[in-house]
């Protein structure tokens, strides 16, 4: 009966998996006349950055402004700032699935979403940065030299695609079984969601690890800058969420994000100040020991020997992520209609952690160089386009995700 049963339901999927997808690129390319425009705009940015890395791959990296001492610039910068904010997608994972939150789980799906558009960001910022993209072969296991597990970067891939894979396959189950009108089994997410939570921590923790253990560059060797990058993503994930969750109530009407975007707050409360912590102590090691080591972080936050392209960067970061921090800690922030402030202070901590974790950290490592030369990197137009063309294709793949989800939003699941 039991195979008669399984054989039933295989048909059953032939037939309305399709019609899943078909339905779910209806909700994804139906909407309101604003939407329209901001997919046009996102797509008109997206072509722009796509025709400006042709013209990098033609042309060969001379048209960045990397050079032999500083090898690593916005793209990898952009590539380390979006492995957090993937992993900061846990937050909303944590309180539903481990603390039980309700509410939290009606709308879980958005960081999980989330995190899906951030890892393929991050992947096309390592295309990107690959000066033959062509040659991507040679690392890939079987046909090329994969190197696991003596290379950082080979756990860095496994680990990045497999948080991706992860995410894919618990959103669209639940969607499918949303769009069937079935309870979802647990057995075929609980247990994903359960791994993923583990995986968040570890695709950060790798990329940092990938860092530190560059024994040529001081800057990187701590022992504290994956504990910097796990409290910096649990910042700038939950901001990017809780201006994602306003603006949905505010366009579409769906009830029941206040109690999220209240708890995503009180998390940002005591992560901003960790960040800042670990900073303040990072600094104080720096600063207060001296040494020949602390070449780069008097280029980063003073300059050195005249040179100072890094430091309004730097400052910059300091002052947005400590104004965060004083209008986290303020009682009134939540008690707005529509969140004016909780808004300011989320893009503050975003872009301020942006700057901490993606210039304010890859571009020093270099500065000095190994031969203790100080040549400045300030990025060209080229990859200002490319960057902003990856940014917009990622709002894309997010803001589409959103729309295929928001029946879930509407009718949340019952428990």
């Amino acid at each position: 009966m039991s195979s008669i049963t399984a054989s039933a339901d295989e048909k059953s999927h032939i037939t309305s998996y399709p019609k899943f997808i078909g339905r779910s690129l209806w909700l994804a390319t139906e909407g309101s006349f604003a939407f329209y425009a901001w997919m046009t705009m996102l797509t008109a940015l997206f072509l722009v950055g796509a025709n400006a890395w042709a013209n990098q791959v033609a042309g060969g990296m001379i048209g960045t402004n990397m050079t032999d001492q500083v090898s690593w610039g916005l793209y990898i910068a952009n590539f380390t700032f979006m492995v957090g904010l993937a992993a900061g997608g846990v937050m909303m994972v944590i309180p539903a699935y481990l603390y039980h939150d309700r509410k939290m789980h009606d709308v879980v799906i958005i960081g999980e979403l989330l995190a899906i558009a951030a890892i393929v960001m991050c992947l096309m910022f390592v295309v990107a940065d690959l000066g033959r993209p062509d040659r991507f072969w040679h690392m890939m296991p079987i046909i090329g030299k994969f190197n696991f597990p003596i290379s950082m970067l080979t756990w860095d891939v496994i680990v990045l695609n497999g948080y991706l894979i992860l995410n894919l396959h618990i959103c669209g189950y639940l969607l499918y079984m949303r769009f069937l009108g079935r309870q979802p089994n647990p057995t075929w997410y609980i247990p994903f969601v359960m791994l993923s939570i583990v995986w968040a921590i570890s695709i950060h923790t790798v990329t940092a690890f990938l860092y530190c253990g560059l024994g040529g560059r001081p800057f990187w060797n701590t022992a504290l800058l994956a504990p910097r990058f796990l409290a910096s993503a649990f910042v700038s994930g939950p901001a990017f969420i809780i201006v994602a969750m306003v603006l949905i109530k505010r366009l579409t009407g769906i009830g029941g994000l206040d109690q999220p975007i209240e708890t995503l707050t009180k998390i940002i409360r005591v992560t901003i100040l960790v960040n800042l912590l670990m900073v303040a102590s990072e600094l104080f090691t720096e600063f207060y020991t001296g040494g020949a080591h602390v070449s780069a972080a008097k280029y980063l936050f003073f300059g050195l020997h005249g040179k100072t392209a890094l430091v309004p960067w730097t400052w910059t970061a300091i002052g947005l992520n400590v104004t965060a921090a004083l209008l986290f800690l303020w009682p009134g922030l939540l008690r707005f209609r529509w969140r004016p402030l909780l808004v300011a202070a989320c893009c503050m901590a975003f872009v301020g952690a942006w700057i901490e974790k993606g210039m304010g950290l890859i571009i020093p490592g270099f500065i000095p160089s190994t031969l203790h030369e100080i040549v400045e990197y300030v990025p060209s137009q080229l990859e200002w386009k490319v960057t902003v063309g990856i940014w917009a294709f990622g709002l894309m793949v997010f803001t589409i995700a959103i729309k295929t989800a928001l029946p879930t939003l509407k009718q949340p699941a019952k428990h």
